[in-house]
């Protein structure tokens, strides 16, 4: 048995920097991973979708490059180039991060599978098929979460596509079904579409990302719709099968095996029958990705041995310093829900080691929530929302601006979306924002940096920014609450 300060199962966006702050303090540290470093982030989400997406963008550019007086035509799309370009970027990212943890002095970086065989207990099964018992009196979680797959009636035997596997497809599909109108779904679709598929988004839920308010999901919508994109809200998907195999519509076969595939080889094109209301339909597809949202990935950590209690959706359960209910034992990250972002995770690691090297006093209790979602235009959003502040029945302010009243976005033909901002009546502080806009993350940004310093809307609308960027249309925007 070898005993450490410090096991941590997972070497995701706060395992990895947890596990060399500890090490700096003098701590003997073992960093378990099953798979490779970096965790979801790096490996299967922000990293590679959004280099892919980059790609799809500037595909989309080229398309619509006449509206710019320059015609580009006959372009062709390269999967494999793209998909290279994407690997070698997380290639880069992941082997500078293993380098990092193997140099650094007091961790030991361990690959293989860990479960819990006590609360101050690991043992590991290595990739070697040897196993190796730990100890320590500080244990963190870190092992994100996984895709889940809905209850759809043959969906076990056939070969969905999950939001990982896609991503190694060197084909493009001609129809790609999507379940699921998740955030996930949304940057997926919308990628795809530009690479020349056809796209189905099917979801249960009667509204439309029903965590935005109804303008800005609405405008999201409108907007995904005229790139081409078909959805079918409240819609449920019944039940999965094949129907046909013809190879006609041009797909190759290496695409199809991403799909399914029957036993003799040929591809069989897959069929979904679906069920609004009372009303039946069945659609086609050539591919079905699964995104639905995700469960966290304790499997095989035997949580139970340790006492660790979960929560009623099977994650693990803390409380706002990241403690679980058992002592020297914390979860961060996504696999503890809430939030699944990687700033969220990251901030979580500064939260325990504050707590537990600094005598701090961390807490996830109050903190200002933001995101991101990567469809282009992109939605920035931090704090509440309309509804949301409605709903707490405060005073509010709402301040909009359609993009199209912008003078960056007219020059750049970038006039798709709004910009939203949520005021407090009484004291003219911004509680929360929504920016639909090119780089809408970045506008939000500013926002975020004056809400954490209590900069009022007016000194915002009064300030001086460089003209003509997007900024400027805070001008506007903030004006608009003086008329």
């Amino acid at each position: 048995m070898k005993k450490y300060d410090a096991i941590i199962i997972g070497s995701g966006q706060a395992g990895n920097p947890l596990a060399r702050k500890l090490a700096a303090a003098d701590w003997k540290v073992a960093l378990i991973e099953k798979r490779w470093v970096g965790g979801t982030c790096i490996n299967d989400g922000c990293t590679p979708t959004k280099s892919m997406i980059a790609s799809a963008r500037i595909a989309h550019q080229i398309r619509r490059s006449a509206e710019f007086g320059i015609h580009a035509e006959g372009f062709s799309v390269n999967m494999e180039e793209l998909i290279d370009r994407k690997n070698s970027i997380v290639r880069s990212f992941r082997e500078s991060l293993t380098k990092g943890l193997v140099a650094t002095e007091g961790v030991d970086l361990i690959f293989g599978n860990a479960s819990f065989s006590g609360p101050q207990e690991i043992t590991v099964v290595k990739e070697d098929g040897s196993s190796e018992i730990l100890r320590a009196e500080k244990i963190f979680i870190n092992t994100g979460t996984r895709p889940l797959a809905p209850p759809v009636e043959g969906l076990g035997k056939i070969n969905y596509l999950t939001s990982t596997s896609i991503m190694e497809l060197m084909e493009i599909p001609s129809h790609l079904v999507i379940v699921g109108a998740s955030y996930i779904a949304l940057e997926f679709g919308q990628l795809y579409r530009r690479l020349g598929s056809e796209v189905t988004i099917i979801e249960s839920g009667k509204n439309f990302l029903p965590k935005e308010d109804e303008d800005i999901s609405s405008e999201i919508r409108k907007i995904l719709e005229e790139d081409g994109i078909k959805f079918l809200i409240g819609t449920h998907a019944r039940r999965v099968s094949y129907s046909g195999s013809s190879l006609s519509d041009g797909v190759s076969s290496e695409v199809a095996s991403a799909g399914g595939s029957s036993s003799d080889g040929s591809r069989g094109l897959i069929s979904l029958g679906l069920q609004t209301g009372q009303a039946e339909q069945t659609i086609t597809g050539s591919h079905l990705l699964v995104a639905a949202g995700r469960v966290a990935d304790t499997e095989g950590l035997n949580t139970a041995a340790a006492g660790i209690m979960l929560d009623e959706k099977g994650f693990i359960a803390v409380n706002d310093r990241l403690e679980t209910n058992i002592p020297g034992i914390y979860a961060l990250g996504d696999v503890k829900g809430g939030p699944q972002f990687t700033h969220i995770s990251y901030d979580d690691y500064r939260i325990v080691y504050k707590n537990l090297l600094e005598n701090g006093h961390g807490s996830t209790a109050g903190r200002l929530l933001n995101y991101c979602l990567f469809t282009d235009p992109q939605l920035g959003r931090i704090g509440l929302s309309e509804k949301e502040a409605r709903s707490r029945g405060l005073s509010i302010k709402i301040a909009r601006l359609p993009m199209s009243s912008v003078a960056r976005g007219i020059e750049t033909s970038e006039t798709r979306g709004l910009l939203k901002v949520i005021i407090n009546a009484g004291d003219k502080k911004i509680i929360g924002a929504a920016i639909l806009a090119p780089e809408g993350g970045e506008l939000m940004a500013v926002l975020q940096m004056a809400m954490m310093g209590g900069v009022t809307y007016d000194k915002i609308r009064d300030a001086v920014y460089a003209h003509p960027t997007y900024a400027e249309s805070l001008n506007n925007l903030f004006m608009e609450l003086d008329n």
